[in-house]
């Protein structure tokens, strides 16, 4: 099942932030975090990792 990247990211922004309730800029640089790293060079080390 392929999920977009936005999707995916909308989603687990959502629920952590009605679940935890952390501060909106950690939500903020932990998703464009995230999304800088599934495009950079790395995704592919933690593709391999995960599999």
């Amino acid at each position: 099942m392929h999920v977009p990247l936005w999707l995916a990211l909308i989603a687990v922004g959502y629920l952590g932030i009605k679940l935890i309730r952390p501060p909106w800029w950690l939500v903020a640089v932990l998703l464009l975090g995230g999304y800088l790293l599934a495009n950079s060079l790395l995704s592919q080390v933690i593709d391999t990792a995960v599999k």
